[in-house]
């Protein structure tokens, strides 16, 4: 598709890549410092897909990049570029180039650059900006980190609530200092306060005389500036919002927010969880081995300790295991079943908590609900191993005693995976982050616990 420097009208899978048709002519053109080459290929990409390539590149051949491809250098790429590899791209611009890819840039991306950089390179970025931009990135940048004061951004389009359809095209096409992208036209009365909002598409479609105010959007809501970013992005969700201004404590007009940022927040939220439950923290496939080492350590550790405490229990019926040698067999099959029921009710658990569908009013709904789809796998599921109990080692009895163990097992992973990340909310712990590790101890402890107790008793 790039090679014929066109775009498929009928896209597969995979077409929004990039492969190798653009990375050899990329990284060829860098070895060779051909600068028009790498112009030539470069050109057609979006910034996008041109942050993906820097992402994909060693750190010489990515400086290189920046290096020739110079003036050309758009500050969406910067905006686009993984958190992890924007402090490295800055320092490799040139002042005057950073200067002009910065300068196009809105509020809200110039905020998010600065907050991934260090001080020496975001006073270059503030420094490129011109005054009344500095002035504008400078007071969003005062609240604090993750609040929707940093997410927001100035530029916006306001008008008087008194005005009618006409004066609001009028005052639009005779403005020369519009965004780039706006949604909506904001209605404030005197002080500053939004009262409503239009769609561009309803000033268009209604007559010059109609007031404003009686073609206003009944979606309209106004976001505190220091409302958590992750509860902005659910609103924007749960009520199908394209934008939504931002006020301060006094209710007064500072920025608005658009779709686009609010998504980003609320896949970064999803990915954050699923990173979270894995316990691999915000890793990146950018970061350096001895910062991955450190992030997933912790959790390793964390491991390595309920691992011991499932140890501790099975150690417990070291005589019993001796005599049945077909426990030692049998065990990990019971650990295995146990943990992945309750990965899979964790997982629906921390998804619910997130989306606020698991409330204090359901849970206990979701509890019992959870509870029965363990028993019944539980059920089915001894059945199976009973019958491969016998068939295997020829002893009814074993085949009782897994079935048996399976059920319990089961049952309690799915009263774990709900209660576990239920609890943890209530004490203000991430349950994303906390739970893998709880839910795995109760599965394994519950599970050897149960297996080799009822051995202990029905087979000795």
């Amino acid at each position: 598709m790039l090679e014929d420097n066109h775009i498929d009208d009928t896209p597969e899978e995979g077409d929004y890549e990039l492969d190798s048709v653009t990375l050899r002519p990329v990284m060829a053109a860098l070895r060779a410092g051909d600068e028009a080459t790498l112009r030539f290929t470069l050109d057609p990409l979006h910034p996008a897909d041109i942050a993906d390539l820097l992402e994909q590149l060693p750190t010489p051949l990515r400086h290189e990049l920046v290096r020739l491809y110079g003036r050309e250098f758009d500050g969406e790429i910067l905006a686009e570029l993984d958190e992890g590899l924007r402090e490295d791209v800055v320092s490799a611009l040139a002042p005057d180039v950073l200067a002009e890819a910065v300068r196009d840039l809105e509020t809200d991306d110039v905020v998010d650059l600065i907050e991934d950089l260090g001080d020496p390179q975001a006073e270059a970025v503030l420094k490129a900006l011109d005054a009344g931009d500095r002035v504008a990135v400078e007071s969003s940048l005062a609240y604090p980190e993750e609040s929707a004061g940093r997410l927001m951004q100035r530029e916006l389009v306001v008008a008087p609530e008194h005005w009618n359809v006409g004066q609001a095209i009028d005052y639009l096409r005779s403005e020369d200092d519009l965004p780039e992208q706006f949604y909506h036209v904001i209605l404030v009365d005197p002080r500053m306060r939004p009262i409503g909002y239009v769609t561009l598409g309803r000033i268009m479609g209604s007559p010059r005389k109609v007031k404003l105010t009686e073609i206003a959007e009944e979606s309209f809501r106004t976001i505190p500036a220091l409302q958590d970013e992750a509860e902005v992005a659910y609103a924007f969700n749960q009520y199908h919002l394209i934008s939504a201004p931002v006020v301060d404590a006094n209710e007064r007009l500072v920025g608005v927010i658009t779709i686009d940022d609010a998504m980003v927040i609320l896949d970064e939220e999803h990915e954050e969880d699923i990173l979270r439950l894995a316990g691999v923290g915000e890793s990146r496939l950018s970061d350096r081995v001895i910062d991955t080492t450190k992030r997933r350590f912790p959790w390793l550790a964390v491991n390595l300790v309920t691992s011991i405490l499932a140890s501790l229990v099975i150690a417990q019926f070291d005589a019993v295991i001796a005599q049945f040698v077909a426990l030692a067999v049998l065990m990990p099959i019971v650990a295995s079943m146990g943990g992945n029921a309750g990965t899979q009710s964790l997982t629906v658990a921390v998804r619910a908590l997130a989306t606020k569908d698991l409330t204090s009013a359901n849970v206990w709904r979701v509890i019992r609900r959870e509870a029965l789809v363990g028993l019944i796998n539980g059920v089915v599921f001894a059945i199976v191993m009973g019958v491969v109990g016998v068939i295997w080692f020829g002893t009814p009895m074993l085949g009782v005693v897994i079935g048996i163990a399976m059920v319990i097992n089961l049952v309690i992973a799915g009263l774990a995976g709900v209660l576990v990340p239920v609890t943890l909310e209530r004490l203000d712990i991430d349950p994303a982050l906390a739970s893998g590790a709880f839910v795995t101890t109760v599965t394994d402890v519950v599970g050897f616990f149960a297996f080799l107790g009822l051995a202990a008793t029905m087979l000795l």
